[in-house]
């Protein structure tokens, strides 16, 4: 996959991320981006951990639902371990 579709994947996964579980601070469209792809390469690993397919191929519905759940993960243990 080139940088550009992890870029546009990960965008996307960390808006649908924070709009499933939203926030009432706003940190940026960087933060989301970074979310979104760290969120990918987390999906990414564990769905191949867990025998669910191949690697993100590119702009496509399984690469996009698997970034979203990394992202997701993501956000969720950011929110555990955050400072209040």
């Amino acid at each position: 996959m080139s940088i550009v579709s992890w870029i546009l994947v990960g965008l996307l996964a960390g808006f649908l991320a924070k709009f499933i579980l939203p926030t009432k601070r706003h940190k940026g469209i960087l933060r989301t981006l970074l979310l979104g792809v760290i969120g990918g390469l987390l999906g990414g690993y564990l769905g191949q951990q867990l025998g669910f397919g191949g690697e993100l191929t590119g702009f496509n519905q399984y690469s996009i639902i698997t970034a979203t759940i990394g992202a997701l993960l993501v956000l969720i243990l950011q929110r555990f371990f955050a400072e209040k």
